[in-house]
C-alpha cells in the first residue's frame, strides 16, 4: 500500500462521540488521513470494555481507535469545556453523538462555536436528529432500525422481526456521516464558511429503503417480510445442500434463468414461455424454489457453486468470519491489516472504499486512554508540565 498523500490529510478532527456512531466516523475520516483527536472521558470511551476484551481493553476498540490521538477531558467540568473549546478554535470538523441539546447545556453548541470558529463542520449524529417531536428521545441504533424501517422487512412472514448480529444503524450513520463532512469540507472550499451535518440513526435506515416509500404512494404496496427471498425478483433465495451449509443464487436475469435450470436439470422450466421474464417468474415462484431446493439438497455446496459458476450464474456461499480469514480473495483485496498491540499481532479489517492514488492506511491501532495528552495538550495548546499535573489531581484528564 502507498505510504504517499491520503485525500484528508491537514484535516484536523475533533471527536467528541463515544460507542459506535461517533466514533466509526472518526475511524473512517483518519484512515483516509485526517488528524483525529479523540476527547475521552477520564475513564475513556465505554466501548473499550465491551465484548472480548485483551489485556484490558476490547479487541473491537483496537480497530475503531485506530489513528486517533486519545486525550482525556472531563467536559462536566468548566476547565474541561474550556480546554475543549481551545482545542476546536483550530479545528477543522467537530463530530459528536451525544444526546440532542447536551452541547448546548455544555456551552459548545453549534452557535457557540460558529462564533468562534466560522469555518468549522459540525457533525451531529443523534437518534432522531437535532428536529422534530422525536428528537430528546434515546435513540439507540436497535430502537431506530425499527422506527427506519428496516427491522418491519426483515424476517420471516408471520414471526418477530429479526435484528441482525451487528450495530447497523450506527455504522450506517457514521458512513452518512463522514460522507456528509466530505460534502461540507468541499462546499467549504468554495465558500470558506463550515455548517452543521445533522445525522439521524433512523434516517440512515431510511435511506436504504429503495421502492418502497413510491411504492407504497403510488400503489398503496406495504412491502412485507420475505424471509430468505426478495419481494418482486425471482429467483434469487438461499439454498440448503447436502452437506448442511447453505448457498445463495441470483438466477433472476431472464438469460441467466435460462442456464440456471439447465443445470439444475430442469430444461423444460428454462424453455417454458411463462417464466422467460421476471413477471412470470414472479407468479410462478413457489415452483421454481421447489425445483431450485430440490436440486441443491442432492450435491454438496461446493458442487453447487462449481456448476453454477461454470454455467456464469451468480451463486456464492455463505461465510463466517473464519471463512472470510482464508479466503484468498478476501486476502488478494487486502481486507484484512495486521497490527501490533502489545508485541502481539492482530488483524483488523480495512476501511473502504478503495481510493487507487491515495489509499487509506491503518498507521497505530487504538492506544490507552490519554495516550496523547501531553502531544496535544502540551504540543498544540502549550499546556506545561505542572499545569497537566494540575489537571490530572483535578481529575480533568487521565
Amino acid at each position: 500500500m502507498s505510504e504517499g498523500t491520503r485525500p484528508l490529510e491537514g484535516l484536523r478532527v475533533i471527536e467528541l462521540g463515544q460507542l459506535l456512531a461517533g466514533p466509526f466516523t472518526g475511524t473512517i475520516l483518519a484512515y483516509f488521513g485526517a488528524e483525529v483527536i479523540k476527547v475521552e472521558p477520564p475513564g475513556g470511551d465505554p466501548i473499550r470494555g465491551w465484548r472480548e476484551v485483551r489485556d484490558g481493553t476490547s479487541l473491537w476498540y483496537r480497530s475503531l481507535g485506530r489513528n486517533k490521538k486519545s486525550v482525556t477531558l472531563d467536559l462536566k467540568s468548566e476547565r474541561g469545556r474550556a480546554l475543549t473549546l481551545a482545542l476546536l478554535d483550530d479545528a477543522d470538523v467537530l463530530v459528536e453523538n451525544f444526546r440532542p441539546g447536551a452541547m448546548e447545556q455544555w456551552g459548545l453548541g453549534p452557535e457557540v462555536l460558529k462564533a468562534r470558529n466560522p469555518g468549522l463542520i459540525y457533525a451531529r449524529i443523534s437518534g432522531y436528529g437535532q428536529t422534530g417531536p422525536n428528537a430528546n428521545k434515546p435513540g439507540y441504533a436497535s430502537v431506530t432500525e425499527g422506527f427506519g424501517g428496516f427491522r418491519y422487512i426483515n424476517g420471516e412472514p408471520g414471526e418477530a422481526p429479526v435484528r441482525p448480529n451487528i450495530s447497523l444503524g450506527d455504522t450506517l450513520s457514521a458512513i452518512h456521516a463522514a460522507l456528509g463532512i466530505a460534502l461540507a469540507v468541499i462546499e467549504r472550499q468554495r465558500s470558506g464558511a463550515g455548517q452543521t451535518v445533522d445525522v439521524a440513526l433512523y434516517e440512515s435506515i431510511f435511506n436504504l429503503l429503495e421502492a418502497i416509500v413510491p411504492e407504497f404512494d403510488g400503489a398503496g404496496v406495504i412491502r412485507e417480510p420475505s424471509g430468505t427471498t426478495i419481494t418482486g425478483i425471482v429467483p434469487t433465495n438461499t439454498y440448503r445442500c447436502a452437506d448442511g451449509r447453505h448457498v445463495i443464487i441470483g438466477g433472476n436475469g431472464d438469460s441467466i434463468f435460462k442456464r440456471l435450470m439447465v443445470v439444475a436439470g430442469r430444461s423444460d422450466m428454462a424453455e417454458n414461455p411463462a417464466l422467460a421474464d421476471n413477471a412470470g417468474r414472479v407468479q410462478h415462484e413457489a415452483a421454481i424454489d421447489a425445483a431450485l431446493a430440490a436440486w441443491c439438497a442432492g450435491l454438496a455446496a461446493a458442487e453447487v457453486i462449481e456448476q453454477l459458476e461454470a454455467a456464469r450464474v451468480p451463486v456464492g456461499p455463505i461465510y463466517s468470519v473464519a471463512d472470510m480469514v482464508a479466503d484468498p480473495h478476501y486476502r488478494a483485496r487486502g481486507l484484512f491489516e495486521t497490527v501490533e498491540v502489545d508485541g502481539k499481532p492482530l488483524k483488523i479489517p480495512a476501511i473502504l472504499p478503495r481510493l487507487e492514488g491515495t489509499p487509506g492506511r491503518t498507521e497505530w491501532p487504538g492506544g490507552a486512554v490519554g495516550s496523547h495528552n501531553e502531544e496535544v495538550l502540551g504540543g498544540l495548546l502549550g499546556l506545561s508540565g505542572e499545569e497537566l499535573a494540575a489537571l490530572r489531581a483535578e481529575g480533568v484528564i487521565a
